[in-house]
């Protein structure tokens, strides 16, 4: 008899802007001959009772997230919050933002949630504002990092908003669990969802290709992502817990930067081409 009282999380995916003309290879380890692809950028909203939670937010073309833009060659882009209002989401519904990493692409519009609760792994804030400080020769690693999301994550400090994560949590809420996943960034974290079709994984930028996991010819070897300031080493681990929690089932996986952009997922909303698709 199924269990009515058991968490059941709703989940969309929603993508929102489009690198143009991406090496495959910067991405993937070793895809050195697959030349280039427009890369989707998204995020997650999940719905379960009177919570509203996104995972992660993406970023607002405007300021220093426009020049972001630019910067990293992401010509394609529509509002996140229109995204969510063609979903009855407006801003001041959301009650909790869980951050998979500090990224600008992933974090560049905290500051349209006024209400939300924001959930990051201390070693990830913490982290980039030591490499911040950093003698100009270590700007490699700060590049993708938008201060002005970092002040804005001060921000929400100062309003006791901000919780900052240590580890592996269970049941942030009930039924939504963050695993540490270290590897693209030091303290990168991805997120596990009890839904309807079971436990799915949200993989932040712990994988950017289900080949990270399968192999380049599906021999099970794991292929190391191209973009990372953490170690091979810590992806490579990371990657096995993913795998491990989905016991193999790559359909369990929900990747944000998904180059075939979600085929095997239902299509509920087209909006200037960026799709809104149904995860559970």
């Amino acid at each position: 008899m199924p269990d009515t009282d058991a968490p059941n999380w709703d989940v969309h995916v929603i993508e929102f802007a489009r690198s143009k003309d991406q090496l495959v290879a910067g991405l993937v380890h070793g895809a050195y001959d697959e030349g280039t692809v427009d890369v989707p950028f998204s995020f997650v909203l999940a719905r379960s009772g009177d919570r509203v939670v996104l995972v992660d937010t993406g970023f607002m073309k405007e300021g220093s997230g426009e020049a972001m833009s630019v910067k990293f060659g992401v010509p394609f882009w529509v509002s996140p919050l229109r995204m969510l209002a063609a979903l009855g989401v407006a801003p001041q519904d959301v009650t909790d933002i869980v951050l998979s990493h500090a990224h600008f692409d992933h974090m560049g519009s905290i500051h349209e949630f006024p209400h939300a609760r924001l959930h990051i792994q201390k070693t990830e804030l913490l982290s980039w504002i030591e490499a911040l400080a950093l003698p100009r020769q270590f700007g490699y690693l700060t590049e993708i990092i938008n201060p002005d999301d970092l002040r804005n994550a001060f921000d929400a400090s100062l309003e006791h908003r901000l919780n900052l994560v240590e580890g592996d949590v269970d049941d942030l809420l009930p039924g939504l669990h963050l695993r540490l996943g270290a590897g693209h960034t030091v303290g990168q974290q991805f997120v596990i969802v009890e839904t309807a079709r079971g436990r799915l994984v949200i993989s932040g930028d712990c994988v950017y290709s289900k080949r990270n996991i399968c192999g380049h010819n599906h021999d099970g070897v794991y292929v190391p992502l191209a973009n990372a300031t953490g170690s091979v080493w810590d992806q490579l681990k990371t990657f096995d817990r993913i795998n491990r929690e989905i016991a193999g089932d790559l359909g369990r996986l929900v990747i944000l930067h998904d180059m075939q952009r979600w085929p095997n997922l239902p299509v509920v909303e087209e909006i200037e081409g960026f799709r809104i698709v149904k995860a559970s």
